[in-house]
């Protein structure tokens, strides 16, 4: 069986940079990419802290009424395809839209998404 790490977990905000100091501040992470659109943050031994823009981003309410949750894994895999094909024998969707080469975006069975991709490039 193929091996599949979580690598990464993504949060989506208004203002990236604010919410990279923020994270960065109170976790004592390092800033290893910060732009308007997107930053990571890193530590050794940890998954790493992934930030989006989302335009019109509107922060989840708590409690939350309607369950909604604004997040997603990023997963680094030995071999994307066959854990792309693992993760739809489990139940997971591939929506038609996919943001390029070298990450492949699948829906858990409940709708939320995450994203699969070569586990080499996290080294």
């Amino acid at each position: 069986m193929t091996t599949t790490e979580l690598k990464m977990m993504t949060l989506d905000c208004a203002d990236v940079r604010a919410e990279a100091a923020f994270w960065a501040g109170l976790l004592g992470w390092d800033v290893a990419v910060v732009e308007d659109e997107y930053a990571m943050l890193t530590r050794a031994g940890a998954p790493a802290l992934g930030l989006g823009r989302v335009e019109d981003h509107e922060a989840p309410a708590w409690p939350n009424p309607r369950g909604t949750k604004q997040f997603h894994l990023d997963l680094g895999c030995e071999d994307v395809a066959a854990s792309e094909a693992r993760a739809v024998e489990l139940g997971a969707r591939v929506p038609e839209e996919q943001p390029g080469e070298t990450w492949r975006v699948l829906l858990s069975p409940a709708g939320h998404p995450f994203c699969l991709t070569d586990a080499a490039a996290w080294e």
